[in-house]
Formats: C-alpha cells, sequence, structure tokens
C-alpha cells in the first residue's frame, strides 16, 4: 500500500542547521496554504487506498488540530497502519496529543536534536531536556507511545562527553525508535553556509572534524545496540516491530504521494516534485495550475543501490545488476566496504561511515 507524505513548511523559528524548504513564513499565509493543500488533497484521484500517512515540515505540531483534521479528512484509507506527525519539543500538549490522537495519526516524531543546552541555544533551539521528558509523558498518556527521537551528531561545540549525556536521555525515556543524522554541510543552511565559507557566525568555528563526527555515530550505534535499539537503515535505529513503515517505503522504492510545498512523489516509474515555496505553491492555485512539476523517469537500478543499501537488509541485485556493477561490486567487498550474504549485498560498518563514497559509484 502506497504512503502519502503532506508538507506543512511553517516554523516558529529557523534553526540553524536546517536546510529544507521550511521557515519563518507570513503569518498571513498559513490559511491560504491550508486553503490550497485541502484542494490539492481534494482534488487528487485515488488509485489506492494509503497505507502510511507522513506529516513533515516545518512544525507540523504548530497546527491547529480543526486544521489537521481537515487536512487529514481528506485522505482515504483511515485508520491508517501508521500515521506519523513531525513534532518540535515545546509545543505538546495534552490538548494537541487528544487531537493528533483524534484525527487519525498513531506515530510522533520528536525533533529533539540534543539534550544538552548549550548546544541547543547555539542552533535556535528553545526546549530543555526536562521539557522533552515531560512532553514523552505526555504522548504516553494519550496513547501515542509509539514516538522517535531525533539527534544530530556534529552539532557546533559537541564532544564525546556531551554526546554521551545526550544518549543517556535517550536511554532514560526509552523510546521505541531514534534517528542519528550526521551534520549536513551544505549551502542550504545558515550553519552549512557559514562553515563552507570559514565565517564566525552560529558557531560554525565550533562545529566538530569528520573524525569526531564519525566517532559520536559509531559510540551511538553501540549504545543503542546496547539499549536493544537495532539499527536497520544508516540513520535510523528501532525496538522490534517499531521501525518507520512509512520511510521504509523510500529505501523500498515503494509508491508514495507528496502534497504541499517541495513535495516529492513516487509512482513507481516516475518521480515528481511539488514547486518548492509555500508562497510559490499558494500561487499556482490561486491560478488554478497543479504545483508538481514536470516528472522524470526513475533509474531503477540505480536507485535500488543508492537507497537500498542505505537499509541494514542490504539489497538482492537482479542478475543484470550483477553484471553491470560488477567491478564497483568486486572493488568495495575486497576494499571492505560492501559484503555479500548469499543474493544479498550489504554495506559493513565501515561502508556506512564512506557510504556517500560507495553511492556514487552507482549513479552513472
Amino acid at each position: 500500500m502506497a504512503g502519502v507524505y503532506v508538507s506543512y513548511p511553517f516554523c516558529a523559528q529557523k534553526c540553524t542547521y536546517c536546510n529544507f524548504a521550511s521557515g519563518v513564513l507570513p503569518e498571513e499565509l498559513e490559511p491560504q496554504y491550508l486553503g490550497a493543500l485541502s484542494a490539492e488533497i481534494g482534488g487528487f484521484n485515488w488509485p489506492w487506498r494509503p497505507g502510511t500517512v507522513y506529516i513533515g515540515g516545518g512544525t507540523p505540531s504548530r497546527m491547529e488540530s480543526g486544521d489537521l483534521a481537515q487536512i487529514l479528512s481528506g485522505i482515504p484509507g483511515g485508520p491508517w497502519k501508521e500515521a506519523t506527525i513531525e513534532v518540535a519539543p515545546g509545543t505538546v500538549t495534552p490538548e494537541r496529543a487528544s487531537g493528533w490522537s483524534g484525527a487519525g495519526l498513531n506515530r510522533v516524531s520528536l525533533g529533539v536534536q540534543s539534550f544538552v543546552q548549550r548546544e541547543l541555544a547555539g542552533t535556535g533551539r528553545k526546549h530543555t531536556a526536562e521539557i522533552v521528558a515531560h512532553e514523552v509523558g505526555v504522548l504516553r498518556e494519550t496513547g501515542l507511545a509509539n514516538f522517535n527521537i531525533d539527534l544530530i551528531a556534529g552539532l557546533p561545540g559537541q564532544t564525546i562527553a556531551s554526546w554521551k549525556e545526550s544518549l543517556e536521555w535517550i536511554e532514560r525515556l526509552a523510546p521505541p525508535h531514534v534517528s542519528i543524522y550526521m551534520l549536513e554541510i551544505d549551502d542550504d543552511s545558515r550553519l552549512g553556509h557559514e562553515v563552507l565559507l570559514n565565517g564566525k557566525r552560529y558557531g560554525a568555528p565550533e562545529v566538530p572534524a569528520d573524525e569526531l563526527t564519525a566517532e559520536l555515530y559509531e559510540i551511538a550505534v553501540s549504545e543503542l545496540h546496547r539499549m536493544g535499539i537495532q539499527r536497520y537503515e544508516i540513520s535510523n535505529f528501532a525496538r522490534p516491530g517499531f521501525e518507520s513503515l512509512h520511510n521504509l517505503k523510500y529505501w523500498r522504492l515503494e509508491p508514495y504521494v507528496g502534497f504541499g510545498a517541495d513535495a516529492h512523489t513516487f509512482d513507481g516509474d516516475m518521480r515528481s516534485q511539488n514547486v518548492e515555496s509555500a508562497a510559490e505553491y499558494v500561487d499556482c492555485w490561486r491560478r488554478g495550475q497543479s504545483p508538481r512539476m514536470l516528472g522524470t523517469p526513475a533509474n531503477q537500478a540505480e536507485e535500488r543501490f543508492f537507497v537500498g543499501l542505505r537499509l541494514a537488509e542490504g539489497i538482492r541485485p537482479r542478475p543484470e545488476e550483477w553484471r553491470r556493477f560488477e567491478a564497483p561490486i568486486r572493488r568495495f567487498i575486497d576494499g571492505g566496504l560492501l559484503a555479500r550474504d548469499g543474493e544479498r549485498l550489504k554495506l559493513t560498518d565501515r561502508g556506512v561511515l564512506l557510504s556517500n563514497e560507495v553511492f556514487a559509484e552507482f549513479i552513472t
């Protein structure tokens, strides 16, 4: 069953590390955006009933319960097997959590990023570790016990000691799912742009070296394993049975449809994307035009390697793929970055740390 992604790009503040098409947008744009979003969902010709729903952003946990219910009411198939909302710590209340559950959501992804106050303050986050702990309790009391906690390895000023402090909070709160992202350095975030310029703002001089960030990631893998939270994808770890069903669709090349600004769609053959900005998205709606840009054919063989290999289970290449990529596969196996397990091909632990180098060989 295909998945549905809904984009809500509005935030109370723009975090320094964020490279998404979201941010602090004009207040008057939000009701117009929600109207356009409802119209896009309502006008979609559903060829199937969705199995999963994911509401991302932005900070969709800021959305009024009535607006959220209106958006979800246009998506058939409820109650869905999995329906996730991304949540910023500091926005969880018993009333909101009850509204999420009542609208059909059954999973929450908390964008914690760090439990260390100095690191949080440097990124623009407003919460504290104690706020997160309290709100986890609210979620559990409301029946939303299936939740994820995001952490970022490589934030300015982060050390092995401070990273272990965040991991100790993970053990204390015992989430069923954890995501560990290594800080991305690119021009799409203020922090990344400053690092590339060798600038001083946003704590750029304190960003850990790549070697330390990799060590932080490896520490997380080891500590989460000890807690019974196993890696099933490069950045994602779960207790048995709590893997993200929606995100697995991306890595297994299963179909999904995206609604809202910068949302992506994959029907199994073609990939397409909506216009990036919320203002442009609303403008398309006003003019009666589709926000979806022209699609491009998916290259299944290449994508199976650079998306599917992210999974711990690896991939099962077809005979023609073994032949097509014989040289890089042999080179990476000999170099200890890939391993063959019968008919399956997997990244080794070392290969995970050098995964971008591996993936680049399968893109022609």
